[in-house]
Order: C-alpha cells, then sequence, then structure tokens
C-alpha cells in the first residue's frame, strides 16, 4: 500500500465563522478584528489537527486571484476609484491572519484586542463584563447544527470570555438550524464560500448589497458596502483575464480588511492510498490527482504487487 499527499492548486474555499451584521455588536469593524485576534488556530491546528492544515489567508485561497503584499498596477488602478470608501490600510498594510508561534504572541493577541473592544465603546464592568455605554454585555452565540464543531468552538469561547465576552455555543437540529439562519436569527455561523478560477456574479449573491436583507441568500454577514459592490461589478465586466485578476484582488483585499469573518483552514493537497499498480502522467493537472481521468494499469507493477500478495497470503495460511 502506498500513501501519499499531492499538492492541488484549486482555489480553496473560504470556510469561516461569520458575523452577522445585522447584530449591533458587530456592525463595528475593530470588534469583528478583535474577534480575529482571539482565535488561537496555532493552538487548535496542534492540539486537534496534528499540525497538518494551513489557516485560510484570502476568499481566493490557493489561487492568483488571492490579494498578496501591496496593490500595484492594475489592481492599485481599481482600488484608487473606491479609496474613500475602502479602509486606508488597504493601501498600505498587506493583510495576515494573527500568528500564535511564540511564547507571548496570544496575550499580546489579547492586548490588542481589548484595545480595539475600548475603541469601539466597550469596556470591563465591575463584574468583569464587557459592556457597551448603554451597560449592555458583549453576547455571542455560535450556531451549529451538530457537534462536530463543538471542539474547536468551546476553547474559543473560554478565550474570548476571558476578556468579559459573553459567549456560548448553541447547537440545534438541522431543520432549525436552516430556519435560523435563512430568517437571519443568528450572532454567529459557520459558512463556506466556494470559489472557482474564473469569479463572476456569484459574488454578487456571497457579497453584494441587493442580497443583504434577502431571506435565505448567501450573503449570510449582512455585507451591504459600495465599494465592494462597485468591485464585484469590476470583477463582472472585466474585459480581460488580466483585469479579472487585478479586480478580484482588489475585491479579497477589501472584504479582508473590513473583517467580516475569522479564516478557518484549509489542506492545499489531496490524499491518497492505493496499491503501487500505476503508472501516471510526470506532470499531473493541477486541479486535481485525476486517478480514473489520466493514471493507468502499469502491468509490471501490477505483476509485482500479485505475486507480493500471493506471498504474503501463503505465509499466513502457513502452519507450523
Amino acid at each position: 500500500m502506498k500513501k501519499e499527499a499531492l499538492p492541488v492548486k484549486r482555489v480553496a474555499p473560504m470556510q469561516a465563522f461569520v458575523f452577522n451584521q445585522r447584530r449591533k455588536q458587530f456592525q463595528d469593524p475593530r470588534v469583528r478584528q478583535a474577534f480575529g485576534l482571539l482565535f488561537n488556530f496555532e493552538e487548535a491546528n496542534k492540539k486537534l489537527f496534528y499540525d497538518l492544515y494551513v489557516r485560510v489567508g484570502s476568499y481566493f485561497e490557493n489561487s492568483e486571484l488571492a490579494a498578496k503584499g501591496l496593490p500595484e498596477g492594475k489592481e492599485l488602478e481599481i482600488l484608487n476609484e473606491v479609496k474613500a470608501d475602502v479602509p486606508p490600510e488597504v493601501f498600505t498594510t498587506e493583510w495576515k491572519n494573527p500568528v500564535n508561534a511564540a511564547q507571548g504572541d496570544y496575550r499580546k493577541h489579547q492586548l490588542e484586542a481589548m484595545k480595539l473592544f475600548n475603541a469601539a465603546g466597550w469596556s470591563l464592568g465591575s463584574d468583569r463584563i464587557l459592556k457597551n455605554a448603554a451597560g449592555e454585555p458583549l453576547i455571542a452565540e455560535f450556531l451549529i447544527d451538530g457537534d462536530t464543531f463543538e471542539r474547536i468552538i468551546l476553547p474559543y469561547v473560554k478565550d474570548l470570555e476571558t476578556l468579559g465576552i459573553k459567549a456560548s455555543v448553541r447547537v440545534v437540529d438541522s431543520s432549525q438550524y436552516k430556519l435560523r439562519e435563512d430568517n437571519r436569527d443568528f450572532d454567529i455561523i459557520i459558512d463556506t464560500f466556494a470559489q472557482s478560477e474564473s469569479p463572476g456574479n456569484e459574488q454578487r449573491l456571497f457579497w453584494g448589497s441587493d442580497a443583504a436583507d434577502k431571506p435565505a441568500s448567501r450573503n449570510t454577514a449582512g455585507i451591504k458596502n459600495r465599494a465592494i459592490d462597485k468591485l464585484i461589478d469590476r470583477v463582472v465586466f472585466a474585459k480581460d483575464r488580466a483585469e479579472l485578476v487585478a479586480a478580484t484582488k482588489a475585491l479579497d483585499r477589501v472584504l479582508l480588511w473590513n473583517f467580516y469573518v475569522v479564516p478557518h483552514w484549509h489542506y492545499p493537497f489531496e490524499r491518497l492510498a492505493y496499491w503501487d499498480i500505476f503508472g501516471r502522467p510526470e506532470k499531473l493537472p493541477s486541479q486535481r490527482s485525476a486517478v480514473m481521468q489520466v493514471w493507468w494499469i502499469d502491468a509490471a507493477r501490477a505483476k509485482t504487487v500479485a505475486a507480493a500478495r500471493g506471498e504474503r497470503r501463503s505465509t499466513q495460511g502457513a502452519h507450523p
């Protein structure tokens, strides 16, 4: 038996904790950014995933469409068209997930998060609960429809509680979950936004203002942002591949700097386990291993494996 992890270059979906911006406590991007600082992905990856996963750092991860470095060229030209309506960091700072690589990193992120909460009008009361000027506590309920994600969310909830957030997990059955998601009756859910190499009209469904108030639309976050609407149009009406890539990078960058989600992770490989009886092209398709399409049975290898398996059966069946 042979085992391999073959790299693939298909666009990784943005799986994430999604904030419902229809809820008052999540309308300030500083609050959403602070929540991102408090998610310790490295700890979860180490304790739960054997350090196998890679953090998603783009809405178009693992592709040429992902925004990297600082904007330049055609992308910068497109972003300048919406400069007045986007965070200034879009032009000055590369967006990156917080990383907890060394001892003390998470404590540093906690301090940064508290500064953001304070700047957004939330402060610790005498009961150690974060409250706004009206005395309302900062509440965050994670809505899920099964126990798969509980082991990931529960440590996150504890970390949020450390800073005074009244966080909890609510597990409901799938029909109730669907009803609550469609009617936007949630604080935070887990959602996944799959992308292709050629994005288009579906971006309006994911992030467009027209979809924000429609029940059951894909705009679960409730994004209503005129700069994003304009960037979506630039993607949809791109005249060539170069313009499409530049417009998509611009859209990606603005989505990231608005902190609409707390990104999860992906695995940029395809796991395979097989008997070593196959031949395959030296260069495989970039999107997948394509076993059924381009691999073939190598007669010599198949004969060797069959002989080895026959010898093993013979040995196992022998009696002293």
